[in-house]
């Protein structure tokens, strides 16, 4: 054999080693990340092959599978009573990646998840029937809660105390998820709900942290009682008023310039939401100890996951005398989600135990076997029960006397806390109103909390006590048959 002739021999199998070489890498290296890839139709093509999996609340699918006409994608997601549960669900989208519960249990739902796989599964190759997700959701409790919000731009949160289940989770305005599901139609539906200057695709309840405004003096009292500033509700405290915020020239007031705020006690300063008392508290306390107080509630926790990750709700550090004191009133920069302040309330109202709030009860696989169980969630102390039990009772009082008679029901014990938080240049937007309580009767206990970012109402009507109370109210009787 000449010398060109074995050149070219020698080039050919080097050509040939590294095609094999080549198509080897792609096939096991490469194979996973161009199968993962977004934009590869065969992935949504074998998702919507076969029907998804459901999403359960109390007993009954609020999702289904529909078959699709003249498209490769077989079936679409469809819902039920979209708009009411939107915020639990999110959505599963031919053409959007899936949101909140669709999300976060995607493999589960569509079939390849490896847990569920029998040994036919395996040696076939074929996808697992999927699984479904049980909800920890009470319909009565989710349908007050969205009824009673109505038009109102808000969300609300309610939480089994003893438990940590989520009784109900709602974001307003909300959205029909249906409107995404089909890869034909979900583009306008998608421009139009991200045009929308209200923001229905954000889930309020969850993530949107705002200004708690005085709901936070829950937060302030449990510190100043923790740390032993204080022996008890009852015991008065040190508070000038107005109190002068430290470093400036400026006064912090309350807004009934007659409430016996002057030296009030913890009771009498929740009753009559005192700032002089929570400001001037805050910083005897100073921001260390506060913060830690915050935090062992679940502020600052950048993995707050329901299991939906919830965005972090925050008390700021770094700050002066006159901003901490701002802090105690729920203002400068604390922000809360309503989960966050559902929390709170619900350490208080179980004796100062904070159970996980979860909003899953189980998964399972398709014939109802349980795959994984969060209802033995985990409990941790807070504060003692000797301050939650008086702050449980300091909170009644503002019910049965202060600022939240809004939320009383006959029939049950009720404590809550108002808030109205300011914000905007100067204070000059239209304030926030909040209202978080527990409720308890005939062997049942709720806690929630609501939040009204924005209603008809005139701005001097704005209050803790006006607006979200009267949602809280039906959200709790609701859950306790009232």
């Amino acid at each position: 054999m000449n010398k060109t002739i074995r050149r070219a021999s020698v080039f050919t199998l080097l050509l040939v080693l590294s095609l094999l070489g080549r198509a080897t890498w792609v096939q096991f290296y490469d194979g996973r990340a161009l199968a993962d890839d977004k934009d590869n139709r065969r992935n949504a093509i074998e998702t919507y092959a076969e029907p998804l999996g459901n999403i359960i609340v109390a007993g009954e699918s609020i999702t289904g599978s529909a078959r699709t006409k003249g498209s490769d994608l077989r079936y679409k997601r469809t819902y039920t009573d979209g708009s009411l549960y939107a915020a639990v669900t999110g959505y599963a989208s031919q053409a959007y990646a899936p949101t909140q519960l669709e999300g976060i249990y995607q493999d589960l739902l569509n079939g390849t998840d490896t847990r569920l796989k029998t040994v036919m599964d395996t040696v076939t190759n074929e996808r697992a029937e999927p699984g479904n997700v049980v909800t920890t959701i009470d319909p009565d409790v989710q349908k007050a809660a969205y009824d009673a919000l109505g038009e109102k731009k808000g969300a609300a949160v309610a939480i089994d105390p003893g438990t940590g289940r989520i009784l109900a989770v709602v974001s307003t305005p909300s959205y029909d998820p249906s409107s995404l599901t089909d890869a034909n139609t979900a583009g306008p539906a998608w421009k139009q709900l991200n045009a929308d200057a209200d923001k229905p695709l954000t889930n309020r309840a969850l993530r949107q942290p705002l200004p708690p405004g005085s709901t936070f003096k829950l937060v302030v009292a449990a510190a100043a009682l923790e740390d032993g500033l204080y022996a008890s509700v009852d015991e008065k405290t040190d508070s000038p008023n107005p109190y002068p915020l430290p470093g400036t020239t400026r006064y912090l007031d309350n807004e009934n310039a007659s409430a016996p705020c002057a030296d009030a006690t913890i009771r009498t300063a929740l009753r009559y939401s005192c700032n002089n008392v929570f400001g001037k508290m805050a910083v005897d306390l100073g921001q260390d100890k506060l913060k830690a107080m915050a935090e062992k509630f679940g502020f600052n926790d950048q993995a707050q996951d329901v299991p939906v990750r919830a965005y972090p709700s925050v008390y700021p550090s770094d700050m002066d005398e006159s901003s901490t004191a701002l802090t105690g009133i729920g203002q400068f920069d604390v922000t809360a989600t309503p989960l966050q302040m559902a929390m709170v309330t619900a350490a208080l109202a179980n004796g100062g135990k904070l159970v996980s709030p979860h909003l899953v009860s189980q998964i399972t696989d398709s014939g109802g076997d349980v795959l994984e169980n969060y209802d033995d969630a985990g409990a941790e102390e807070i504060v003692s029960s000797s301050t939650a039990e008086q702050l449980e009772s300091a909170m009644r009082t503002v019910v049965e006397e202060g600022t939240g008679t809004n939320a009383r029901i006959s029939g049950a014990t009720v404590g809550g806390k108002t808030g109205t938080a300011q914000h905007g240049e100067n204070n000059s937007r239209t304030p926030y109103a909040w209202f978080t309580s527990y409720g308890k009767a005939d062997g049942k206990e709720v806690a929630v909390a609501v939040v009204v970012e924005q209603s008809d109402a005139a701005r001097s009507e704005v209050s803790g006590n006006g607006l979200a109370a009267p949602v809280a109210r039906a959200v709790m009787e609701a859950a306790l048959g009232k």
